[in-house]
């Protein structure tokens, strides 16, 4: 998140966290107890943006790498736009 406004100026940006395993992980291993926390980043963009923004993730998360994790796309069925006010610095 910290890169996609610092690079991008992106902030419509959400991590949210969720229990899974990998499908490499062992049959031995792949009880409810042996699940591992992952994380989700959800990142809202105009469908002009999206196919660029999804290179970019793509290579700043090194999801081509083993275990890397997995990314997808796909069209956002409704959204709203949240601005907050200009508020000026106190000096």
């Amino acid at each position: 998140m910290k890169k996609l406004k610092e690079e991008r100026d992106i902030i419509t940006s959400n991590v949210d966290s969720a229990r899974g395993m990998g499908k490499l992980t062992p049959h031995k291993y792949r009880g409810a107890g042996e699940q591992t926390e992952k994380e989700i980043l959800n990142v809202v963009v105009n469908k002009e943006s999206a196919d660029d923004l999804f290179e970019y993730i793509y290579e700043i998360a090194e999801i081509n790498r083993p275990h890397g994790g997995m990314i997808y796309m796909s069209r956002l069925q409704e959204s709203s736009t949240y601005t907050l006010p200009d508020i000026p610095d106190k000096k």
